[in-house]
């Protein structure tokens, strides 16, 4: 069996360190604007690794980043979100992860690409906080659906922003209860991705270096986000959620051809 020494050494270098960067910067933008860390890993992860093993690498990394999220903000955390949106997210997890290898996800993409593009008009560009009311209720629906599609395509982050703005949560409270739901569900998505045989062990090296990078990247997120106010979160939420809308777009526009 080859030790994790050895399977290091088959790894390229510039792979790990560029694995680690970009965990670390993808991570402070996620922090300071309301998520997206792994949305915005999937093509420079896809263009190291390959398309096809960049989901399980990808949520492997979030994991980690959110148990050090979990600690950097345990206390904004609104629990009673959290009992509505992780129960269904799970078996939402688990049966995506059940058919990972054979759904083409491209049309997910597209779609939810189309709705954060949307977000920045439903939002008149910062100017309002919400744009519908969310009641607690409707987290249990919502958290099956983008678990399930979180699961095959690597990161669905920024898709929930405008749910939990329309619930009344912003900034800190925004993240920390987005992490702790996220979380829960990371765990069934790994453990899911193990026991139907996703992983190997390099994926498992790629995705702890990875991990690594968005753990540091949170802490210097944390500054950030200390520094700015609401009106200046919202704006930066809006922008990453059009700028990663814009990304999946691009990159799955393909699909209607």
């Amino acid at each position: 069996m080859t030790s994790v020494f050895e399977l290091l050494q088959t790894i390229p270098t510039w792979h790990l360190a560029g694995l680690f960067v970009a965990g670390m910067v993808a991570f402070i933008i996620s922090t300071v604007s309301g998520g997206g860390g792994a949305m915005l890993l999937i093509p420079l992860t896809s263009s190291m690794i390959g398309t096809a093993v960049t989901p399980p690498v990808i949520n492997l990394a979030t994991l980690m980043s959110n148990a050090s999220r979990l600690y950097l903000f345990w206390h904004e955390i609104d629990w009673s979100l959290t009992r509505y949106y992780v129960p269904s997210a799970i078996v939402g997890a688990w049966l995506a992860a059940l058919v990972f290898s054979r759904l083409d996800a491209g049309w997910i993409q597209l779609l939810v690409g189309v709705f954060l593009v949307s977000t920045i008009f439903q939002y008149r560009f910062g100017k309002v906080d919400k744009t519908f009311n969310m009641p607690k209720v409707g987290f249990i629906p919502l958290g099956f659906i983008i678990a399930f599609m979180s699961t095959l395509v690597g990161g669905l982050g920024p898709i929930l922003n405008p749910f939990y703005m329309n619930a009344g949560l912003e900034k800190e409270n925004l993240i920390a209860t987005k992490t702790a739901n996220s979380f829960f569900v990371g765990m069934i998505q790994i453990g899911s991705y193990t026991f139907f045989g996703v992983f190997t062990a390099q994926l498992w090296v790629y995705g702890l270096i990875l991990g690594l990078g968005a753990v540091i990247g949170n802490v210097i997120g944390k500054h950030f986000l200390a520094g700015m106010t609401i009106s200046q979160f919202r704006v930066m939420l809006l922008m990453l959620m059009v700028i990663s809308g814009l990304i999946m777009i691009i990159r799955n526009i393909n699909v209607l051809f």
